[in-house]
């Protein structure tokens, strides 16, 4: 069985090398332009004015950069950083670079001030079964790794302790993960509020959760439809608003629908 630890942990002592660091602070890296990648690492060997001659990482080769499109490269020591903020250098290419190093190690969560980006992975993760939720479940943002559920935690934690309406923004272009993170954010406060503490049947989910959680299926079924990017495209916005009592069980909810895009789902290609 895949073990979960991997698609949320960063193991620090791999990652920090007191050589890459010398390396780092000998060869001046930095991240110039490039065509394939957007960016590349290169270490400058000579400045002339406003122009600075570099050495590719990548192939050793030498190429002649404007200082202006010369952009700095962190430490070796925030390497897969879990949140962004805490970048020396907060530029875009150390925020691609780390959002790449990431995704490429299986992290696809990670924090960019009080904004939790998500890069969907295409497949299956083993990050969001029960047990998962129990080790998010009554944590702080920053006591764990990045994850859709500690955002639903502290969401919910700050709903009992402040007796105020909080709000979660799902965003992002088709085929980002909205919908599937969404979903998530219900699981997470379906679960946590059906096994609130004092609860007699506290792993038991109440009607109202399992409701809340089988009405997206249906409400898939007529608003989504397949794209080039997405299988299962939501061709509509949902807002839902799921109320709890003040101990924090799940009393009510209701989901209205808006900007429905109905040429994509009445077209069906000969489907209907």
């Amino acid at each position: 069985m895949d073990d979960p630890q991997r698609y949320l942990f960063v193991d620090r002592a791999v990652v920090y090398n007191p050589a890459a660091q010398a390396d780092w602070t000998a060869k001046r890296l930095v991240w110039v332009p490039s065509e394939r990648h957007g960016f590349e690492g290169a270490s400058i060997r000579e400045e002339r004015g406003d122009e600075v001659i570099v050495e590719l990482a990548e192939n050793g080769k030498k190429a002649v950069v404007n200082k202006d499109d010369i952009q700095k490269m962190n430490p070796p020591k925030f390497t897969k950083v879990e949140d962004m903020a805490e970048l020396t250098c907060l530029n875009e290419a150390s925020v691609l670079h780390n959002l790449k190093d990431r995704y490429y190690s299986g992290l696809i969560y990670t924090y960019s001030g009080l904004f939790c980006v998500v890069i969907n992975p295409y497949k299956n993760l083993p990050i969001y079964s029960d047990n998962i939720i129990e080790m998010y479940r009554g944590k702080k943002r920053h006591e764990m790794p990045p994850h859709i559920y500690a955002i639903s935690e502290s969401a919910y934690r700050c709903m009992l302790q402040d007796r105020e309406d909080q709000s979660i923004l799902c965003t992002g272009e088709s085929g980002a993960g909205k919908t599937e993170n969404t979903k998530k954010v219900i699981q997470y406060l379906a679960h946590v509020a059906s096994s609130h503490k004092g609860r007699k049947d506290h792993n038991i989910p109440g009607e109202l959760e399992r409701q809340l959680l089988q009405a997206n299926p249906i409400l898939e079924s007529f608003g989504n439809a397949k794209t080039v990017k997405n299988d299962n495209s939501s061709r509509f916005g949902k807002f839902i608003r799921i109320n709890f009592d003040v101990t924090g069980y799940i009393v009510g909810a209701n989901i209205e629908t808006c900007i429905l895009n109905r040429s994509d789902v009445m077209n069906g290609g000969g489907f209907w």
